[in-house]
C-alpha cells in the first residue's frame, strides 16, 4: 500500500513523468542531484505512422529518444508506456467531436485529465513510487497535514495550472513540480550547467496530433464525408443579416479574426457559432465583450466556493486573471459573474478559479452571457 506523506521521505521512490523537453528533464536531475530514488517514464500517446506527424515535438518520436538519452545520462531506469487506445477516447475523439459541436477544446487539459496523471497514478503505484513528478510550471503547496494545493508558478508567462484544473485530486497530493518555482531562463541556464542532452531544445506549441495546425485535415480524417462542420454555411450579423459564406463552421472560433469577409467600416470577429443552422455569427469588436460564464464538467482541488464569493478566473491560457462573484457551484458546475467584461470568452475552452495563486477549480466553458457589468 502506496503511503501518504507531507513531503518526501528520503527513501520514497519518485515516478518522473518524462516528455523529453527541457523542463521534465530538468526536474529528473534536480530529483537526481538530491539523491533520490527515480524512475523515468514516457508515454507515447500517438500512432505517428500514419501522418507528417509531430515527431520534432515532446509528444513525438523524438521526446521519447530524448526523454531516453536524458535519462541515460542521469543513470536512472526509464519506461515507454504505450497509452495511445486511452489517448484517442479521452483526447483525440473529443476534440473531433467538440469541434463538430461548434466548440473549441483543450487537448492539454484533456490529456492531463484523463490520460496521463490518472495513468501515471496507476503506473506509480505499479512500480511502488510514492511520489509523482513533472516538469510543468506551477507549484504544491503543502502545510502540516492539511490537503495539498495546487499553487501558480513563479514564472507568470509560463504558468500551467490553467491546464492541470482537471487532474485527479489523487494525483495532487502525490504530486512534485520541481521547476515551479523557477523561471523559463533558469530552467535553460541549469540545464545547460548540468550539460543535459535537451537544454538547448526549442519548445513546442502545436498539438501532437495535429500536423503544421491542419484542424481541418484532423476532422476530415475522423468525421464522415460532407459533415456539417466541413460543410458550406452563412457567415450573418448579430441581427440576423447575412454577411457571406464560409466553407465550414470547424475553421472557426469565437474571437477570430482571420478568414471572416471584409469591406466593412471596422474589423469584424465570430461572435458565436450556430452549429445546428451551420451560422457563424460576426459583429464588431465590443460585441465580443461578456460578464457572465457558465462551466460544467468542474473538478476542485480546493473547497467548492461559497455563493457570492469572489474569486480570481483566467478564461484562456495566457489571459490575466480577473475577479468574478459566484452565482452558484457544485460537484459538477459552476456560474461566475465577471467583475470586468471579457472578451471572447469561448465554449469548449477552460475557466479556472483562483483564491489568490491557489486553484480552487475549473470546468469547461458551455456559454456566456452579458455585456455590460454584473450587478453587484
Amino acid at each position: 500500500m502506496i503511503r501518504t506523506t507531507s513531503a518526501p521521505a528520503r527513501d520514497d521512490k519518485i515516478l518522473v513523468a518524462m516528455s523529453g523537453g527541457v523542463d521534465s528533464s530538468l526536474s529528473a536531475a534536480l530529483l537526481a542531484r538530491e539523491g533520490r530514488s527515480i524512475i523515468g517514464v514516457t508515454m507515447k500517446t500517438f500512432c505517428y505512422s500514419g501522418v507528417n506527424g509531430p515527431s520534432k515535438t515532446c509528444c513525438g518520436l523524438d521526446g521519447i529518444a530524448d526523454a531516453k538519452s536524458v535519462a541515460a545520462q542521469l543513470d536512472m531506469p526509464h519506461f515507454v508506456f504505450d497509452v495511445e487506445e486511452d489517448f484517442t477516447r479521452d483526447v483525440i475523439d473529443d476534440f473531433v467531436s467538440e469541434y463538430a459541436a461548434g466548440r473549441t477544446p483543450i487537448p492539454c487539459v484533456r490529456c492531463n485529465s484523463f490520460t496521463k496523471f490518472r495513468d501515471l497514478v496507476t503506473r506509480a503505484d505499479t512500480l511502488d513510487c510514492a511520489w509523482l513528478a513533472t516538469g510543468h510550471y506551477a507549484r504544491v503547496y503543502r502545510t502540516g497535514s492539511g490537503p495539498a494545493r495546487l499553487c501558480r508558478g513563479v514564472d507568470d508567462r509560463k504558468d500551467q495550472t490553467y491546464f492541470l484544473w482537471g487532474i485527479p485530486r489523487s494525483a495532487l497530493d502525490r504530486l512534485l513540480l520541481p521547476v515551479g518555482a523557477l523561471t523559463k531562463p533558469e530552467v535553460r541556464e541549469e540545464a545547460r550547467r548540468l550539460e543535459l542532452d535537451t537544454a538547448e531544445k526549442p519548445e513546442s506549441f502545436e498539438i501532437c496530433f495535429v500536423p503544421d495546425n491542419d484542424y481541418a485535415g484532423v476532422l476530415r480524417r475522423y468525421l464522415p464525408e460532407n459533415h456539417a462542420s466541413l460543410s458550406a454555411g452563412t457567415f450573418r450579423f448579430e441581427d440576423g443579416g447575412v454577411a457571406g459564406q464560409h466553407d465550414g463552421y470547424a475553421h472557426f472560433t469565437v474571437g477570430q479574426r482571420k478568414g471572416l469577409p471584409g469591406g466593412f467600416a471596422e474589423p469584424m470577429f465570430v461572435i458565436e457559432i450556430q452549429p445546428e443552422a451551420r451560422v457563424v455569427v460576426i459583429g464588431p469588436r465590443e460585441a465580443l465583450a461578456r460578464s457572465g460564464l457558465v462551466a460544467e464538467a468542474a473538478n476542485w482541488l480546493d473547497d467548492v466556493p461559497a455563493e457570492r464569493e469572489v474569486l480570481g478566473v483566467r478564461i484562456r491560457h495566457g489571459a490575466p486573471i480577473v475577479d468574478a462573484k459566484v452565482v452558484r457551484a457544485d460537484a459538477t458546475s459552476f456560474e461566475v459573474d465577471l467583475l470586468l467584461p471579457q472578451e471572447a470568452i469561448t465554449p469548449g475552452q477552460s475557466a479556472v478559479l483562483y483564491r489568490g495563486d491557489f486553484v480552487v477549480g475549473g470546468g469547461v466553458i458551455v456559454s456566456s452571457s452579458g455585456g455590460a457589468n454584473p450587478s453587484t
